[in-house]
This record gives structure tokens, C-alpha cells and sequence, in this order.
């Protein structure tokens, strides 16, 4: 018994080991694709786009939404460590907090039932909520507190967008014209992409053979 004990909790330990190894390795590459942004034909050109989602949302379907949010703290963290802040880390908790709120609802999806129609139905459901909050969190907080740290009106950062688009004209035609089509294309393209590469590479994450 005490063996079988000992097994288990060895077993416990060395899987622990490997998730934390493969967090670090997935964030870490996604700090990299960080780098990698441009930005898009119908926002502000502080809204750029890359693909740094596509391994957090690997990570989340392998080992959980917990293991997610972790990645996605490490890839942040990581940026700021390298490169520093440029938006006085207002973009860097915006990053964060958007990124789980797509994430961590598809992972818990996707842990519900391990099946290629939930991970679809997780990345649709996940997009959609990390378009809803991010569309609030930009119009109350994220814009105003951007404003703020930099010294800009309001008024300012609405004409950023109205140069791009001209119905922008207020922060709620800001967040609904420019940044909730921002996330579902994000969301999109990290969707299709996670789909094309999860099955070849989720074995590996999880210390399985091929």
C-alpha cells in the first residue's frame, strides 16, 4: 500500500514538473510572437494584432483553463521583462485580462468533454465573451485609464479612431466599431489556427509518445 502510495505521489510530482516546464515553454514562445504584431486597416495603430494567443490557447485545451491563464501570465510578464512597457503597463493588464477572458471559458469548455466540436464550440464561445469584455473594459476602464497615464483627452483617443473610421464619434462607437471587431478577428484567426496545429502537437505537451 505504502508503495503503491509512494507511486502515485512520484507520479503527481513529475507530471507537475512537466506542466510547469511546458507553461514556461508555451509562454515563453508566446512572448516571442508578441513581437511579431501589425496592425489592422479599421482601428487605432496602438490596436495591433499577432499571434501570441495560439499557444496560450494550446496550452489551455492540454492542461486546462488554470494552465491557460498561467501561460498567458508568463508571456505577459516575460514582454515586460524584455521590452518593457510602452503603454504604462495599461495595455500589458489589458493583454492579460482579455486574453483569459477568451481562454479560460474555452478551456472549460473544452475539459468538460474533450471532443473536436467542443473545442469548436469552446474557441466560439470563448471569442465571443473576450469581445463582450473587451467592448466594456475598453469603453470604462482601458481607455480612460490610456488617457489618463499619457496625458490625452477623451476627446483625443475618440479621434484617433475617427481618423480611421469616421462613425467613431464617442468611446461606446470606439469599442463597438474598432475593438469588438478587433477581438473576434483575433479570435478568429487564433481559432483556426489552434485547430490546424492541437491534435499534432497536444501529445507532446502531455508527455505522450507519438
Amino acid at each position: 500500500m505504502s508503495n503503491n502510495t509512494n507511486a502515485v505521489a512520484g507520479s503527481a510530482a513529475k507530471s507537475n514538473v512537466r506542466n510547469m516546464v511546458v507553461i514556461a515553454m508555451l509562454g515563453a514562445l508566446s512572448g516571442i510572437l508578441m513581437v511579431f504584431d501589425f496592425p489592422l486597416w479599421f482601428a487605432p495603430g496602438f490596436y495591433k494584432i499577432d499571434l501570441s494567443e495560439v499557444p496560450v490557447m494550446i496550452g489551455t485545451f492540454a492542461l486546462g483553463p488554470v494552465a491557460g491563464a498561467l501561460v498567458e501570465l508568463v508571456k505577459v510578464l516575460l514582454k515586460l521583462v524584455t521590452k518593457g512597457t510602452d503603454t504604462a503597463f495599461v495595455g500589458d493588464i489589458a493583454n492579460f485580462l482579455i486574453g483569459c477572458s477568451m481562454v479560460v471559458p474555452a478551456g472549460m469548455i473544452y475539459k468538460h468533454r474533450k471532443s473536436r466540436k467542443n473545442a469548436v464550440v469552446g474557441i466560439a464561445v470563448g471569442t465571443l465573451f473576450m469581445a463582450f469584455v473587451g467592448c466594456f473594459m475598453n469603453a470604462y476602464v482601458l481607455l480612460p485609464a490610456y488617457g489618463k497615464a499619457f496625458g490625452m483627452p477623451i476627446e483625443a483617443l475618440v479621434g484617433m479612431g475617427t481618423a480611421v473610421n469616421p462613425a467613431i464619434t464617442s468611446l461606446w462607437s470606439f469599442a463597438l466599431l474598432a475593438v469588438v471587431p478587433f477581438n473576434l478577428l483575433k479570435g478568429l484567426v487564433v481559432g483556426i489556427i489552434t485547430m490546424l496545429l492541437y491534435k499534432h502537437v497536444s501529445p507532446l505537451l502531455k508527455g505522450h509518445q507519438i
